[in-house]
């Protein structure tokens, strides 16, 4: 069970560092794949195939989450499920991640008890056997947070977004639109007498639409279907995680083709599944004729191009996040 922050809780500068981090390393649990955990200069780490995946993210106050939103637990979940991800788009198993975080000295540690946990059951929910084996802490204006996770290819190619053809079909695993849609709640939500995010309000749209907001919260994305389209000989694959639109251009651009979706294959609201950004869906090609594995949906074709983006034929920008030009100083 999460616990709250109180007033009377240390703060990290009050306990400084090595208390810190005596606090919250018992949180944590290395994973099956690590030989030497956190406690050392460094960490390792099993690779038995001879090769690892590598991806790192960021997720920072303001453009990435508000605390007025997130609990230090949605945020420690959050930040795993945003690199197993990447990983798993890869065709790869997640094996362990490397954290590192900057926080104001002024916050009480009982925030970084619950990043701790949150990171520890997402861990455990959506790739199990992966742990955290090291990282870093430090001071900072801004809470921040950045993570480096690792895969096993496990002896199988990596998926690249190169490999698709014409021919090939479109798959999709995971929500669309929805994370998208949580964070519109929370905007709608409105903002305190200061202009900030509302906590009380949040806390209301969360309880009346829980898997919409626990979508962009704390999004619980298909992991494990990264292995499973691997397995069936995916040819292209990527983490959606800018929009289905953004994303799949992506594909489009590396391989050399067009991708055609169905538009009512991809649910009544066109333009929220296309642009929403932050769902942490799968998206990946596969032969025709492959044996398309769950929990992919298969949602449109492959076809001759230049790298564009199809509905029903017909060509469709490239609406979605972008942490610069589309950044219009809301959290996502």
């Amino acid at each position: 069970m999460e616990r709250a922050a109180h007033p009377g809780d240390p703060t990290i500068a009050e306990l400084g560092e090595s208390a810190v981090l005596g606090r919250i390393l018992p949180r944590l649990a290395p994973g099956d794949a690590a030989l030497l955990g956190a406690g050392d200069d460094a960490a390792v780490v099993a690779a038995a195939d001879g090769r690892f995946v590598v991806t790192t993210d960021l997720l920072v106050h303001g453009p990435d989450f508000r605390l007025a939103w997130s609990t230090p637990f949605d945020l420690g979940w959050k930040a795993a499920a945003t690199n197993l991800t990447d990983v798993a788009a890869m065709g790869a198993r997640p094996t362990a991640l490397v954290v590192a975080i900057a926080v104001p000295p002024t916050m009480p540690v009982t925030v970084l008890e619950g990043i701790a946990d949150g990171l520890r059951e997402g861990l455990a929910a959506l790739a199990p056997g992966a742990g955290v084996v090291g990282g870093d802490l430090s001071a900072s204006t801004v809470l921040t947070i950045a993570v480096t996770a690792f895969g096993d290819l496990e002896g199988r190619a990596p998926v690249l977004r190169s490999g698709a053809v014409p021919g090939d079909v479109v798959a999709h695993a995971g929500a669309r639109g929805d994370a998208a849609r949580g964070l519109a709640l929370l905007f709608d939500a409105g903002t305190d007498a200061a202009g900030e995010p509302d906590p009380v309000r949040a806390a209301d749209v969360r309880a009346q639409y829980p898997r919409l907001v626990g979508a962009q919260l704390a999004p619980q994305p298909p992991v494990s279907a990264g292995v499973a389209a691997a397995r069936a000989g995916a040819t292209a694959m990527l983490d959606v995680s800018d929009g289905l639109a953004r994303d799949a251009r992506r594909i489009a651009e590396a391989s050399g083709v067009d991708l055609d979706f169905v538009g009512a294959a991809l649910g009544p609201d066109l333009r929220v599944a296309l642009a929403g950004a932050e769902d942490h869906g799968l998206l990946a090609t596969f032969p025709a004729g492959a044996s398309v594995p769950e929990p992919f949906e298969v949602v449109g074709s492959v076809v001759a191009g230049t790298g564009g983006v199809l509905v029903d034929g017909r060509p469709v920008g490239s609406d979605g996040w972008d942490p610069y030009s589309g950044w219009d100083g809301r959290a996502g």
